[in-house]
């Protein structure tokens, strides 16, 4: 994560309560969210839509792991 990205992630962890260890983004998961991101771009033609899913995906989560999200956003428009 880079040193932007990992001091707002900083912030959120002291507001939330969340442990910061919860919200560090390895490099799989960065690919994973900028693909999904696109996705939403590309298949709605509405670039807000990228940013907009990637909260749904992440307040989603307490719910299910993020793999079994991410398939289920692309498999939703098959």
């Amino acid at each position: 994560m880079n040193e932007w990205l990992s001091a707002r992630a900083d912030a959120l962890a002291q507001v939330s309560g969340v442990g910061r260890d919860e919200l560090e983004l390895d490099e799989d998961r960065v690919e994973a969210l900028l693909d999904l991101a696109g996705y939403a771009a590309h298949d709605s033609g509405a670039r807000t839509n990228a940013p907009l899913l990637c909260y749904l995906l992440g307040r989603a989560q307490s719910g299910a792991e993020f793999e079994a999200l991410a398939e289920a956003v692309r498999r939703s428009s098959s």
